[in-house]
């Protein structure tokens, strides 16, 4: 059962009451005209004229301030705030106390009445009636304002606590306007992403969330069960496999933007459900995916946030294109001062990697291509702050890209890296099946069976190959991460509606 607090039970005895009197707090249907914004331009672009704004409002009451037979209340919708005239002269006492006493902060009302500027100047619905839409039984986070010493006033935030506000971003959406705003960005960012793309002569489409073998990525994923088909299946940890047979059916561009789900740690920037963005682009290769990525990335900023010079924590970001280029090998020498094309084996490496830095720790199991992982997030990751394409992947741990032309054990690979830290992935993509085949049966042979780098084989997928797979570029792209970078969020949580939590108990 809820325990409720004292507010709340007041809140609850006025319930009561107002069933009592036959007044219902949850009526099935509301009435409005005009969103607050819409009300006050409308009446500023006929004030001169003295044309009469008749208007029906609703929204959320924001505030209210009782001076005897006045009251002067705000509401507050998705648009914005209005002040709302409440009058004894044209709704009575009666009405105008039903409206003091009943009435709580947090309550949804509907308000008619006519559009008018007061003496202070501030454009005001004269409020000719109201009703009560929906009552707010527990009150929401008030803002705190703190008087200092030399008389400045902050004012705190109405819900500040993170974990609180991911927990409970219902009320973090109703008392912080700016987390809305946030989420207006997220879905502008998703939609200029898309238009973008579309502009370019991509084809989105869906591909399955349910699998019954899950690949494209190195993840553990997450375990179902469909019983109808007395089967295990997954939830996708990437789209690219079935992408890619959109290839082989003559779709040349295509991409979806949709859910992924790994079953792995939780950070700053994991969730184990996140959106990304891939597309796949027959007859391209990595360089021209790194060209189209550095357009797309700019063309998404300068249409969310009118500017390509981002901040991001205490960087001064500029996203214009061209991004820097720079090997993966040279960008490991200069930062580690290891050389990773003179150590060919895992054992050599981590030999190397122990000389020049006795203190580190990297596993001395892992493969040569986690060593050469270790030392970017390490050494290099870190210096990445401006835009930047780190190319040429060791291709242990890149099981899905094309070699590089005489180096078999490097692909064409890169990775976008802005503010530190990784935001995209593309290769040029294999297409011979065969090579394929013997890579995923190189991958079980090397890898323990619970390791999250191991791709299992999809003997579909190579049968989609074989019957050929035209040569393309492959791209994919946290969209979380986009979001924190373009609004200067510094965990994912902020840019999440409703991000994974452990259970409160």
């Amino acid at each position: 059962m809820t325990e409720y607090t004292s507010l709340e039970k007041i809140r609850l005895q006025k319930l009561e009451e107002l069933r009592a009197e036959g007044i219902e707090a949850y009526p099935t249907r509301a009435r409005r005209t005009h969103m607050s914004t819409e009300a006050i331009s409308e009446f500023e672009s006929k004030e001169k004229n003295g044309v009469e704004i008749k208007t029906t409002l609703a929204g959320r009451l924001r505030a209210s301030r009782s001076m005897g037979k006045v009251t002067f209340a705000h509401i507050e919708d998705g648009a914005g705030k209005i002040q709302l005239f409440v009058r004894a002269n044209e709704l009575g006492k009666e009405r105008v106390d039903f409206f003091n006493k009943m009435l709580d902060l947090g309550d949804f009302i509907q308000a008619e009445g006519v559009m008018f500027r007061t003496k202070s100047g501030e454009v005001s619905l004269h409020v000719h009636d109201f009703s009560l839409l929906a009552k707010s039984i527990s009150p929401l986070p008030a803002a705190k304002d703190e008087t200092l010493e030399d008389g400045t006033v902050i004012r705190h935030a109405a819900l500040e606590h993170p974990e609180l506000r991911a927990r409970q971003r219902y009320a973090d959406l109703a008392v912080n306007p700016q987390v809305r705003e946030t989420f207006r960005k997220r879905a502008a960012i998703v939609r200029s992403l898309q238009n973008f793309l579309d502009d370019q002569g991509f084809l989105e489409v869906e591909t399955p969330i349910l699998q019954p073998l899950y690949g494209g990525a190195a993840a553990r994923p997450f375990t179902t069960h469909h019983n109808e088909l007395e089967q295990d299946m997954y939830l996708r940890i990437s789209f690219e496999l079935y992408l890619k047979r959109l290839l082989v059916g003559n779709l040349e561009k295509v991409y979806e933007i949709g859910r992924d789900f790994r079953n792995e740690g939780v950070s700053f920037k994991h969730n184990p459900e996140f959106t990304q963005l891939e597309f796949y682009w027959a007859y391209a290769d990595y360089f021209q995916v790194m060209e189209l990525t550095e357009q797309m990335v700019s063309y998404v900023a300068d249409k969310v946030l009118g500017t390509q010079k981002i901040k991001f924590k205490e960087h001064e970001i500029d996203l214009t294109p061209p991004w820097k280029r720079l090997e993966m090998r040279t960008g490991i020498l200069e930062t580690s001062g290891v050389d990773i094309a003179e150590h060919k084996t895992a054992e050599e490496l981590f030999k190397a990697i122990k000389s020049e830095h006795p203190k580190q720790t990297p596993d001395p199991k892992a493969t040569r291509g986690k060593l050469i992982d270790f030392l970017l997030s390490e050494f290099l990751e870190p210096t990445l702050i401006q835009p930047t394409f780190l190319y040429n992947y060791p291709r242990d741990i890149s099981p899905l890209a094309k070699s590089i032309p005489g180096d078999p054990l490097t692909v064409e690979r890169f990775e976008g890296y802005v503010a530190g830290f990784e935001l995209c992935n593309a290769f040029t993509e294999l297409n011979d099946p065969l090579d394929q085949e013997q890579r995923f049966i190189e991958m079980g042979r090397d890898y323990e069976a619970d390791d999250e780098e191991k791709h299992p084989l999809d003997e579909d997928y190579l049968r989609a190959m074989r019957y050929g797979m035209p040569p393309n570029g492959g791209f994919g792209m946290g969209v979380d991460r986009l979001a924190m970078l373009l609004l200067n969020k510094h965990s994912i949580r902020e840019v999440l509606l409703f991000p994974a939590l452990r259970n409160e108990e």
